[in-house]
């Protein structure tokens, strides 16, 4: 397997090398890092825990149409012609389908140890000073403004509300980054991510007080 893993770390590097989103290499590493990092405290397969976060992001709905599917897709094809068996091919994308967060009032439909674990994984990449900069890199990408009073966050929503409803940067710290210690499913995940947050709650309170101008 740990040829496999190489071939596929190539693959996803040369892929996303530049990338400017906060999809980068560099964050499907990090995921990676800190997936492997839980694995060897929570338990579950190793080789499926780091196959899972290197593909996670290989068809992002956000950046392929909105097909939550087409990264399980890609993922099955890129596992086969790497001749990985049925069980651990089906195990990864199970986990690359369900990995995203889809709104605050969708279900979670992750299941296995090892799908919790690299979900906990990309979800702590989302938050702290890591996640305050990459959501200001996907704002500007996407061409979000950065904030608009007139704007409340929704802090339940559909997919569909998630995905399209007109929004500002500073709302999504709101409708996802602040809900996320809440709904990791591992001990070590949560820790990671309530030191984060407390970091990114500090952020917004800094923000609105450079905002607000007298």
């Amino acid at each position: 397997m740990t040829e496999v893993i190489k071939r596929i770390e190539e693959l996803v590097q040369k892929q996303f090398e530049n990338e400017g989103t906060g999809h980068d290499w560099y964050h499907i590493d990090r995921v990676r890092k800190i997936a492997l990092k839980i694995n060897s405290k929570e338990g579950g397969n190793r080789d499926i825990v780091e196959l899972a976060a290197l593909l996670h992001d290989i068809s992002d709905h956000k950046f392929n149409g909105g097909d939550f599917q087409k990264g399980g897709e890609v993922s099955r094809q890129i596992l086969m012609d790497c001749h990985v068996d049925e069980k651990t091919i089906q195990a990864v994308v199970d986990i690359v389908n369900n990995v995203s967060f889809k709104g605050s009032g969708e279900e979670n439909n992750i299941k296995s140890i090892e799908g919790k674990i690299v979900q906990d994984a990309d979800r702590i990449d989302a938050v702290g000073a890591i996640g305050i900069a990459r959501t200001f890199a996907y704002g500007g990408a996407v061409g979000q403004p950065i904030y608009d009073p007139k704007i409340a966050p929704k802090t339940s929503q559909t997919k569909e509300e998630y995905v399209s409803g007109r929004t500002h940067t500073i709302n999504h710290f709101y409708e996802k980054l602040l809900l996320l210690a809440d709904r990791m499913h591992t001990k070590n995940g949560r820790i990671i991510a309530l030191e984060r947050t407390a970091y990114m709650q500090d952020f917004l309170d800094q923000f609105y007080s450079e905002w607000n101008v007298d």
